[in-house]
């Protein structure tokens, strides 16, 4: 794998379901960058339609399915009309627009020079409209090459929008 390499993902709409994943050319999972982007994906379903988006994630775990601690993760990143926090990264998107990315829907996935450190795994990194640095997500990658979600932590806080923002 290259250093600093990037990839950049365009989805004319968003997966609803698991079947309209992997319908998708990159639910081959067949490099860390497509996996990351369709966890991006799912976490916009998250917050439209929780177990939905719990169906996608553990599509995108392999065989790691979420645990009862990583769901109530998710539950609290979303408390409070947060569903925000997923399209913040795609391009677009920004705290000005309330974070309504252009459509289509395209994310870039950007790898640096420690990206795959660790053997069998990559962190790769996402740019969020709302956030100073570009925020991580771990993959692993199954012995038939097949690249898993591992960790993400794409929901941490960003700037408020500016529907949200008392002081814009």
């Amino acid at each position: 794998m290259s250093i600093n390499q990037k990839e950049t993902f365009t989805f004319t709409a968003l997966p609803e379901n698991v079947e309209q994943m992997k319908a998708l050319p990159e639910a081959t999972m067949d490099t860390p960058f497509k996996t990351a982007a369709l966890t991006l994906c799912a976490l916009c379903m998250y917050g439209a339609a929780p177990d939905t988006g719990v169906e996608l994630l553990n599509y995108l775990r392999g065989p790691r399915p979420l645990s009862g601690h990583d769901i109530s993760f998710l539950k609290d990143r979303f408390r409070g009309e947060r569903t925000y926090l997923p399209f913040s990264y795609f391009a677009g998107a920004t705290p000005d627009n309330n974070y309504t990315p252009s459509k289509p829907y395209c994310v870039t996935v950007t790898a640096d020079a420690h990206s795959y450190d660790e053997k069998g795994y990559a962190r790769l990194y996402i740019a969020s409209g709302g956030a100073d640095s570009p925020r991580p997500i771990k993959l692993r990658q199954k012995a038939d090459g097949q690249w898993c979600l591992w960790e993400q932590y794409l929901l941490t806080d960003i700037r408020q929008p500016k529907a949200n923002d008392p002081w814009a």
